[in-house]
């Protein structure tokens, strides 16, 4: 079995409207929601082997303040300039070249994508929109990466920084 986890970046900040997009920083409200939903993953004991991120600012940020929260080595986090405003599709190939001994992956992302990946994978969970920091964890009953779409998927749970209470659902 494999888990999933999509986070979308947290709050970013439109301080300098005519900075480049991959350049905002987050916002101070990002800055918090971001340490927040770190102690939730602790919580929810998160341990991915792998945190793949966006290189945009805002992403990246996030997942260094993720990664802190799971003690999770940040000179492990990798980069990936394809997840950078990445199509579901985009993610699902970089998902399905991940090495197959990484048995929880964890990607820090944008939306569109990542909604829509989601609704992909968890068709009957029909999430309209995932908020700024965001976690949506996904079980696959796949034991390879490469064939994630060929086998069921189950909703682990689903958090958000505004969420007033931690939602579980365990399968």
């Amino acid at each position: 079995m494999k888990r999933l986890t999509l986070v979308r970046h947290a709050k970013s900040s439109w301080a300098n409207p005519g900075s480049p997009d991959r350049s905002r920083p987050l916002a101070g409200r990002g800055e918090r929601d971001s340490r927040k939903m770190g102690r939730r993953l602790v919580a929810r004991k998160a341990r991915p082997s792998l945190i793949l991120a966006s290189p945009a600012v805002r992403a990246h940020t996030t997942a260094k303040a993720i990664a802190a929260a799971l003690r999770y080595p940040t000179e492990f986090l990798q980069l990936e300039d394809e997840i950078y405003l990445a199509s579901p599709q985009e993610i699902t190939d970089l998902i399905r070249r991940q090495r197959d001994d990484f048995s929880d992956l964890m990607i820090v992302g944008h939306n569109p994508g990542l909604t829509d990946l989601v609704n992909e994978l968890l068709p009957d969970f029909r999430l309209e929109n995932l908020p700024t920091g965001g976690v949506v964890a996904i079980d696959l009953d796949a034991e390879e990466w490469s064939k994630i779409l060929e086998k069921p998927a189950r909703l682990a749970y689903y958090d958000f920084p505004k969420n007033p209470e931690v939602i579980v659902i365990e399968n």
